[in-house]
């Protein structure tokens, strides 16, 4: 088993894929965090979704497999997506959840219907194409892992350089107007970021599970601590954890998609930060209750001895 494993990280291929399921984890927890902060966790998924039609236009148009061009394609998709849910929450009366998911499932039929296109065109190229729908690690070149290493640090950089003010929008883009503070530009370059993230990762997990990837190490973090910093990067490290742990699982046993098992991986972390937080964990509340309910039988206890007490006191006077 060990001489095995320790084949497996001499394998270069399988070296890439690791790194690129690493940077693509850090890159998603350090985006998802802010973005399930504004309490925009659908958006996620309504943009990953929304990133198909892009992919298939741009094979469409160029007749090429490239992870560059599919990229700018999604990411020219998912922002028209983002100008549709604005324009539908202002010009209607209905609300961005209701938004969302019209745009989710309009831009995904367009896509499936796209895809179903290519597939039937006859075009060798195609091969393969349809693997974006649920992802294919294992399809990952240097390439692409020099382009989610890029995409992966740019996105921390940013947040680095602007998380005050990320800070001050996520929580209250009032008080952040009032500073002076661009808040509309700072929340469409949030979008923007959000967008560059779910197009990363759809190679690796695919349009439909890239959400996950994006929150659930984000709402992770959020039971361990009240700080938005270490929050971040605890985010970080835990999308970081959850695409290690899927690629070497996948990895050494057969027949497991690499994507689906790096979100299991990433559930089965928020499911253990779920039950053993030490303040929200399910485990901490059941005791913080326990301990309630003793130190009230403990103080009618000691209520009921001193009424006794006062009571034979007074009988003996």
């Amino acid at each position: 088993m060990m001489s095995s494993l320790l084949g497996w990280f001499a394998d270069p291929n399988m070296q890439w894929i690791l790194m690129g399921s690493l940077l693509l984890g850090i890159g998603s927890g350090v985006i998802g965090s802010f973005t399930y902060l504004r309490k925009q966790s659908l958006m996620g998924d309504a943009l990953a979704h929304a990133a198909l039609p892009g992919i298939c236009i741009a094979f469409m148009l160029m007749g090429v497999k490239s992870i560059g061009l599919f990229m700018l394609g999604s990411i020219i998709s998912g922002m028209i997506a983002t100008f549709g849910i604005h324009a539908i929450t202002r010009y209607s009366r209905i609300k961005q959840d209701a938004a969302l998911g019209i745009i989710l499932s309009v831009f995904f039929g367009i896509g499936v219907v796209l895809m179903t296109k290519i597939q039937h065109s006859g075009n060798g190229n195609q091969s393969g194409l349809d693997k974006y729908m649920f992802g294919q690690a294992a399809s990952m070149m240097k390439s692409d892992v020099y382009m989610m290493g890029v995409v992966s640090l740019l996105l921390i950089i940013v947040c680095f350089i602007l998380f005050k003010e990320f800070k001050l929008v996520s929580f209250d883009p009032g008080f952040a107007r009032g500073m002076g503070m661009k808040v509309g530009l700072l929340e469409q370059l949030l979008l923007f970021m959000t967008v560059v993230a779910v197009v990363v990762g759809i190679q690796a997990v695919g349009v439909v599970l890239v959400a996950a990837l994006l929150i659930t190490p984000a709402v992770s973090a959020r039971y361990w601590t009240d700080s938005l910093g270490v929050m971040v990067v605890l985010a970080g490290f835990i999308g970081a954890f959850s695409g290690v742990t899927g690629t070497l699982i996948s990895g050494t046993l057969s027949n497991l998609p690499t994507g689906p098992v790096t979100v299991l991986a990433a559930t089965s972390l928020f499911l253990v930060s779920a039950i053993f937080a030490p303040n929200r964990g399910l485990v901490a509340k059941v005791w913080r209750r326990a301990r309630t309910r003793q130190q009230i039988q403990q103080s009618q206890s000691l209520e009921m001895a001193q009424q006794r007490s006062r009571t034979v006191e007074g009988g003996l006077d």
